[in-house]
């Protein structure tokens, strides 16, 4: 979708615990729910 939109060198890390010490916890770990840093670029259009 990043691509689809126009960003270059797109990346992404490695998956992250964004629910450790939430009220939904156990319900994100049940789900393996994991949020995932990324970086792009958008080319600047001269």
């Amino acid at each position: 979708m990043l691509a689809e939109i126009g960003f270059v060198d797109i990346e992404i890390g490695a998956p992250v615990d964004t629910f450790g010490g939430a009220r939904g916890e156990e319900k994100a770990r049940a789900f393996d729910v994991h949020g995932y840093p990324f970086r792009a670029r958008k080319p600047l259009h001269g």
